[in-house]
């Protein structure tokens, strides 16, 4: 299930990930509270399993000036999830929201869409990436996709996103071959992040552009539809088929 959302506004933070996940959670809770707290919460703490879906943002017609994307034209928001469940509460809520505040931004959403999926035969997909891929070991390094640990980290985190969503992991280790990826480094304002370290923006080492991928044709095709890579929900590994 793929869909988008239009917004207006005037203006954007530069840093706007958490916003659109604020609104994210906002419109899932809106449509299903039993299914908000059964995704972001586990015994009375966050819960930090991999979530069913991804979103990418494009931004159209813009001038950046003061650390903001001064809007000229419209916002797209473009939602992905093989989740049926997860992709109608997410659109029934956003169906809910028609204007939407967040630390003194605006959105005011004009409509939503659904998008045809592309359907996926082969073992062997070049992709182009909607938002950027985060690959990071488990010492919280950011990996890119020349380091040796890229491919190996790429499998665990795709086979906890598979897992997570059907019960089984990766049914082959998947294959990955950059073509055309440009580092891209994503500023995010994290509320836990800061009260951490005192540090206001978190910046996220991430690799935008096309790349080819080879494993089982049913890994990728759930894949595509999921996302690949960390933190998914936050705006990150959204991907369409070339």
């Amino acid at each position: 299930m793929r869909f988008t959302a239009i917004f207006s506004t005037d203006k954007l933070p530069q840093a706007n990930n958490m916003l659109f996940v604020s609104l994210m959670k906002e419109a899932i809770q809106k449509s299903n509270p039993e299914y908000y707290e059964k995704i972001y919460f586990y015994d009375g703490k966050k819960n930090k399993r991999p979530k069913n879906f991804c979103f990418s943002i494009f931004v159209k017609d813009f001038e950046v000036m003061d650390e903001f994307y001064h809007i000229k034209d419209k916002i797209f928001l473009n939602i992905s999830t093989p989740d049926y469940e997860c992709g109608v509460n997410i659109y029934n809520g956003l169906l809910k929201i028609k204007n939407f505040n967040y630390k003194n931004f605006y959105l005011n959403r004009e409509k939503i869409f659904l998008v045809r999926e592309k359907k996926i035969n082969d073992n062997q997909v070049v992709f182009k990436t909607l938002s950027p891929i985060l690959i990071k070991d488990k010492n919280n390094n950011f990996l890119e996709p020349k380091n040796e640990k890229f491919n190996e980290e790429m499998n665990y985190i795709c086979n906890e996103i598979l897992r997570n969503y059907r019960g089984i992991g990766l049914k082959r280790p998947l294959t990955f071959q950059d073509i055309s990826l440009r580092k891209k480094v994503v500023k995010q304002e994290i509320e836990g992040f800061t009260q951490i370290t005192g540090k206001k923006i978190f910046y996220a080492n991430a690799y935008a552009g096309l790349f080819k991928l080879e494993g089982d044709v049913s890994d990728l095709d759930d894949l595509y539809k999921l996302g690949i890579g960390f933190r998914r929900s936050q705006g990150f590994g959204m991907i369409e088929v070339v």
